[in-house]
């Protein structure tokens, strides 16, 4: 499946393989953790792109510079939106709202029922986000982690 829409001079695409630099530059500007030892290294997200491509977004500029990205994932019943972001200089323009809406309509496709976003606190701009876009809080649910290698 391909998405692709045309808004304030951007184009949401799916990633490849060749975004990688693009992508780890963009979540570095944009302030999110980066674990290039672990789920962050080249062969990781090479595997996350060729294993799940259809899940994840990216908005490049007009330029050619990546604007914004999103990672989709699932496991069959649920969905997940993860590692949303947005170069700070473009922010509050809509990408952010046209990433998550490309990752939820290709959730739709593999006939996910309920999507779920992590967001890690403290982070107001992205709670709302996903407030304005029908999500709801819940804070009756604790995350637990468990790194493997690297992680």
């Amino acid at each position: 499946m391909r998405y692709s829409s045309r808004v304030m001079s951007i184009e949401i695409r799916q990633a490849q393989l060749a975004d990688y630099r693009e992508i780890i530059a963009l979540w570095q500007r944009a302030g999110l953790s980066y674990e290039p030892q672990g789920r962050d290294s080249p062969e990781a997200i090479a595997h996350q792109i060729e294993a799940n491509g259809r899940l994840i977004w990216v908005a490049q500029g007009r330029s050619g510079s990546l604007l914004g990205v999103v990672f989709g994932s699932h496991d069959g019943r649920k969905g997940w939106i993860n590692r949303l972001a947005v170069d700070p200089a473009h922010r509050r323009e809509g990408i952010a709202q046209q990433l998550v809406q490309a990752a939820e309509a290709a959730l739709k496709q593999e006939d996910i029922s309920i999507v779920a976003a992590l967001v890690e606190e403290p982070n107001p701009a992205s709670m709302a986000l996903f407030k304005r876009l029908g999500y709801s809080e819940r804070r009756d649910i604790i995350y637990f982690r468990k790194p493997f290698k690297g992680e």
